[in-house]
């Protein structure tokens, strides 16, 4: 037997039709704490397939129609009532990280790399002086693990794959995790004993600093205001101007951050919040990234 999807290609039906209803009920469980879900075929990845072509315009679900990734992601039961019904033949779930209320950052922890990747955020964590709080733990059919943190609201931190360190991926903004109790052709994913029960914790300070992106190498022409600080102060607002739709906010945060940290946030405050504008955030997100990050580079009392 197999089932046909509506773009017509099919897909075998190696597990019972029970694992695509198990699959929803731990997608509805999962929404039921504010955790946005979508459906993930047997490969991991979303099970409903685009209805855009190559060459049509970028659609992040304005259409209306299923597709779009997690950008599908809802935690409307009806709604995903609906992804799961559209996709039968989904054996697990995808969260969506970055989304209110939770924020979801995930530090999935390879074993397929060749590197310990937890002995890598051990010394991460012992040369930046941070501690993992206990969260909640997914372990991977491989053994890997995904540690599930929250960010601040204000704060857009990217997907990277062994930036921080070999073996370390970050799954933030636009990325997703796969869920506890989905089964993919390689196994199930579960939670770590001791773990299903908390809550995501927060992302440590020190950390959230190194999952932002680092600058890159500031360019002349700075504009208005950028003198304050001095050539530093001016890269940073550099660092801001450069930045794209979807960037605004990250770029905003990891300068303002750098200048408290190097004594020049107060003096650059209004020349970031100058630049920001100019990207096209309002004068208020700007003030409110630029104190959120005033709070971050304060040491830890």
């Amino acid at each position: 037997m197999a089932t046909t999807d509506r773009n017509g290609t099919r897909h075998p039906d190696r597990h019972p039709r029970q694992a695509s209803t198990l699959a929803l009920a731990h997608a509805l469980s999962a929404a039921e704490r504010g955790l946005a879900v979508i459906p993930l075929s047997r490969t991991k990845l979303p099970a409903l397939r685009s209805p855009h072509r190559p060459e049509d315009p970028p659609c992040h679900g304005e259409c209306g129609r299923f597709g779009h990734g997690v950008y599908d992601a809802s935690t409307d039961p009806a709604r995903i009532r609906e992804l799961f019904s559209a996709a039968p033949w989904a054996t697990g779930y995808g969260i969506a990280c970055g989304l209110p209320p939770h924020h979801l950052i995930g530090v999935d922890l390879d074993t397929k790399s060749g590197t310990n990747s937890t002995a890598a955020l051990r010394q991460l964590a012992l040369r930046h002086l941070f501690t993992i709080p206990p969260t909640v733990v997914v372990v991977t059919p491989s053994g890997g693990r995904h540690l599930w943190l929250t960010g601040p609201a204000d704060v857009v931190v990217p997907n990277s794959a062994g930036r921080l360190a070999p073996g370390i991926d970050i799954r933030g903004a636009g990325g997703y995790l796969v869920g506890p109790g989905s089964r993919t052709a390689h196994g199930a994913y579960s939670t770590a004993p001791g773990t299903a029960h908390l809550a995501p914790a927060p992302c440590p300070r020190a950390l959230l600093r190194l999952l932002l992106p680092p600058p890159r190498t500031p360019g002349p022409g700075a504009g208005a205001g950028s003198g304050a600080g001095g050539a530093h102060g001016r890269g940073l607002v550099q660092f801001v101007l450069a930045a794209h739709e979807g960037q605004r906010n990250t770029r905003l945060f990891w300068a303002a951050c750098r200048a408290y940290e190097d004594g020049i946030g107060e003096t650059l405050a209004d020349a970031l919040v100058a630049a920001a504008v100019r990207t096209g955030l309002t004068e208020r997100e700007a003030r409110s990234t630029i104190a959120s990050a005033a709070r971050m580079a304060r040491p830890a009392e």
